[in-house]
């Protein structure tokens, strides 16, 4: 980190952020390191702690860095890049961008089917589901946080399968089912909410993408429907055809 000369007119605030990104596309700091305490940054940038923390602020607005709570600010990885296919893994797709997928079991119950999830499952509205909420990570960053609903009928332990195999994929080939695709995917965007903020390192209002999914066995049955919430600055979908 250097001390730079101050134009004249650019804000205290805004030459510390520039200073910063220029240290991080410099590659001083790479994705994950913990950036200087705000005391330290202050000192050498010679202003106060609150110019420090507007700086950081902004770099955390536009996705450069993120902040944990207790723990300090760090570089953020470049966006996820998260194909859209027939064919959707989340530990695939995270390993084929060079990162380590890794995941969190968050809750899992049962519960009756809603009107909409009966119809999308195929199922009678009432019917017993499996609900499982997990937080998925890409090298320790959290990227999104799912809820998938399965039959219980169909898929019964399927809770105590998922806390044992921490893998949508694995929960359903312990059940025989070695391949399945994507039926539909919806995309909306929202802004985040309490519960999902503090898991995924996220300031509250900050936005999120909501993806909507149903996916299905090779013979078109029903196996599962999912709602995840992404963390709308770490990734970047790409929609492909065919």
């Amino acid at each position: 980190m250097t001390i730079q000369d101050r134009p004249t007119g650019v804000a205290l605030w805004r030459q510390v952020a520039d200073g910063i990104e220029r240290d991080i596309a410099a590659g001083r700091f790479p994705a994950g390191d913990k950036l200087p305490g705000e005391t330290d940054i202050a000192e050498t940038y010679r202003v106060n702690r609150h110019t420090v923390r507007r700086a950081l602020a902004t770099l955390a607005e536009r996705g450069l860095v993120r902040a944990e709570r207790g723990s300090g600010t760090y570089v953020e990885a470049p966006k996820l890049t998260y194909p859209l296919r027939s064919r959707t893994r989340f530990s695939e797709i995270v390993g084929a961008g060079g990162r380590e997928p890794d995941g969190r079991l968050i809750d899992a119950i049962t519960e009756p089917a809603t009107r909409d999830l009966a119809r999308q499952l195929g199922l009678k509205a009432g019917a017993p589901l499996v609900r499982i909420e997990a937080l998925r990570l890409a090298d320790k960053a959290p990227i999104c946080i799912g809820t998938t609903w399965f039959s219980a009928q169909r898929f019964p332990d399927a809770a105590e399968v998922y806390a044992r195999l921490n893998s949508t994929t694995k929960t359903l080939a312990h059940y025989g089912i070695r391949d399945y695709r994507r039926l539909s995917t919806r995309i909306t965007a929202a802004v985040v909410d309490a519960a999902d903020a503090a898991r995924l390192d996220l300031a509250l209002g900050r936005p999120i993408l909501i993806v909507d999914s149903t996916d299905v066995d090779l013979d078109g049955t029903p196996l599962k429907v999912s709602r995840s919430r992404f963390v709308a600055e770490r990734v970047e979908f790409v929609v492909e055809n065919g």
